[in-house]
């Protein structure tokens, strides 16, 4: 059964940088064993499945997988998602916004511009967020192999996916991090986390505002190139823990550098407090998928 197929790389406009997704076009007849087999193969750090929507609004339905599990949402693969359904003619635009149906529920996407020049943005769902025990900090620093803010402090951020978010002393900090993947994992397990994304500021002269790094070695991910979810959730450890102030209300996070696959997010947090994310998109693999 051939199934249109697309692999599409997210948070740039440029082929063969950012991060990229498979997305399974007209899936509805794949069981979740097959999609999570597929998920496998690509080997990619998500695959998608775009199914018939079963909730009144949704344009689609998107199934996530990593090469491990299904997420309930993830950040790059909506993104990409979105990209590969306006392309392909499985949904069209109105008045500019598009409405995802996913595990989380409805995820609201907006489009601006053309072409490779087009943005595409996505309102991060609610967050919760818990605080981390004063052993599990002096963990994260070991993992790190590098120290971590106290002000504000770790926390885990629960967007569907559950990131261990922590700010370190700048973006070369960031940059140079060489973390204990092996303990990082068993860390990950006992905080029940996806991953660990951390940040650091640029100078005001720098590149962008922030550089972030994404690490889920439980999921089979040692780095995630460019990772909206996880960007997200530095986001809403932006707004929480006072650094608007520094930041604003909107910047550009630099991500993927360190892995050859640079990306650039596009933030914002509304007065509402509100997070989007958004980027370029562009097709680099089409054809079909025979199952």
């Amino acid at each position: 059964m051939p199934l249109p197929f697309k692999q599409v790389d997210v948070f740039t406009g440029a082929p063969f940088a950012g991060n990229p997704v498979a997305v399974v076009l007209n899936a509805d007849e794949l069981d979740t064993e097959t999609m999570q087999r597929i998920a496998n193969w690509t080997n990619l750090s998500e695959t998608t499945f775009v199914l018939r929507p079963s909730q009144p609004g949704a344009d689609y339905r998107v199934r996530i997988f990593t090469p491990a599990r299904e997420l309930p949402f993830a950040g790059h693969p909506t993104l990409g998602t979105a990209h590969a359904v306006l392309d392909a003619g499985v949904a069209a635009l109105r008045e500019g916004r598009l409405v995802q149906e996913c595990q989380v529920g409805l995820v609201n996407l907006a489009a601006s511009g053309a072409g490779r020049e087009r943005v595409l943005t996505l309102e991060l769902p609610p967050a919760t967020v818990r605080e981390l025990m004063p052993a599990d900090l002096e963990e994260l620093s070991a993992v790190l192999g590098a120290p971590v803010a106290d002000a504000p402090a770790p926390r885990v951020i629960d967007v569907g996916p559950r990131w261990i978010v922590a700010r370190l002393a700048d973006a070369a900090a960031v940059i140079g991090l060489r973390p204990d993947l092996a303990r990082m994992k068993v860390l990950e397990h006992r905080l029940e986390a996806t991953g660990v994304t951390v940040f650091g500021l640029y100078p005001p002269d720098g590149p962008a505002a922030i550089e972030v790094r994404s690490f889920a070695p439980s999921d089979g991910i040692d780095e995630d190139p460019v990772c909206g979810s996880g960007n997200g959730c530095v986001a809403v450890f932006v707004r929480d823990g006072g650094l608007m102030d520094v930041l604003g209300r909107r910047y550009t996070a630099s991500q993927g550098c360190q892995v050859g696959r640079a990306g650039r997010i596009q933030v914002e947090i509304d007065g509402h407090g509100i997070v989007r994310l958004g980027g370029q998109c562009v097709t680099c693999v089409e054809g079909a998928l025979t199952v």
